[in-house]
């Protein structure tokens, strides 16, 4: 461009540029050849095998968990086509145990917890497979006198205990909206009963009681993943929502954004 206004400037002082400047101005297009012709062509997706499209694997009893919500009574039926081979047996978490003294129920109700790269939710153990859990662990039920109303008690509490342990980790998210706008979703968890985090065994040292459980939950904020810590107090139970534990919720100190949130935590309780 600077080219060309020198070129007319030129042209008003002297006839003898005009037709240097209509050369200027007729000068052809770059060929379709060049560079600024050639758009970028788009990237191919990765291959369907690469690692970026397997999903982790999740719980085992989470597969068919839906059935049991849907139609726990055809579920139930069609668990028989789950036979192990080796003993000709279905799978025991549904199975009533030999020395039941009553039915439960098979029935898995669906929480508001996502899992990790799925469209589905979380499912609650039913009934029976908490009976099952509880025998595995070594409790015996003629130590206690519990009737199947005291089960579905025990379902609802467990349920609802879990239902407010993510709403106090969805407080703790709420600091990453903007990375992770999508919200977190839970990856994967595991209960560490006698396991007693720093927090609870210097609130024992003051003269607090400790947690009667424990619970770590390992969530997906968008591709990070981050350990909450979950602490189980005694409290009392509300007969209308079920409510029965104080829960103590924060995410572990094993990285410095952790670490940074609980600051940011404690600062605001305190000048609150």
């Amino acid at each position: 461009m600077r080219v060309m206004k020198r070129s007319v400037r030129m042209g008003a002082s002297s006839s003898a540029a005009a037709p240097a400047v209509r050369a200027e101005a007729t000068v052809d297009a770059p060929p379709q050849g060049c560079p600024m012709h050639q758009h970028p062509q788009p990237k191919a997706a990765p291959p369907p095998e690469c690692p970026m499209h397997r999903a982790p694997a999740g719980p085992a009893h989470q597969d068919r968990a839906y059935e049991f919500v849907e139609c726990p009574m055809k579920a139930a039926r069609n668990g028989q086509s789950d036979i192990d081979p080796t003993n000709m047996m279905p799978p025991p978490n549904q199975v009533p145990a030999q020395d039941q003294p009553f039915p439960l129920s098979v029935v898995r109700e669906e929480s508001n917890i996502p899992r990790f790269n799925e469209d589905k939710k979380w499912v609650y153990p039913s009934e029976q497979m908490f009976w099952n859990a509880m025998l595995r662990k070594g409790w015996r039920w003629r130590d206690d006198d519990l009737s199947a109303p005291d089960m579905s008690n025990i379902i609802k509490i467990h349920n609802n205990n879990n239902e407010q342990a993510w709403q106090e980790i969805l407080k703790w998210e709420a600091m990453h909206a903007r990375e992770c706008p999508c919200g977190p979703t839970l990856k994967r968890f595991g209960g560490k009963a006698k396991e007693y985090s720093p927090r609870a065994r210097v609130r024992h040292w003051m003269g607090y009681e400790l947690p009667f459980d424990r619970h770590d939950w390992i969530i997906d904020r968008c591709g990070t993943e981050v350990r909450y810590v979950i602490d189980y107090y005694d409290g009392e139970i509300d007969k209308d929502t079920y409510r029965f534990s104080i829960l103590d919720v924060r995410p572990a100190f094993d990285s410095l954004g952790a670490v940074w949130d609980r600051m940011k935590v404690a600062w605001w309780r305190w000048t609150s």
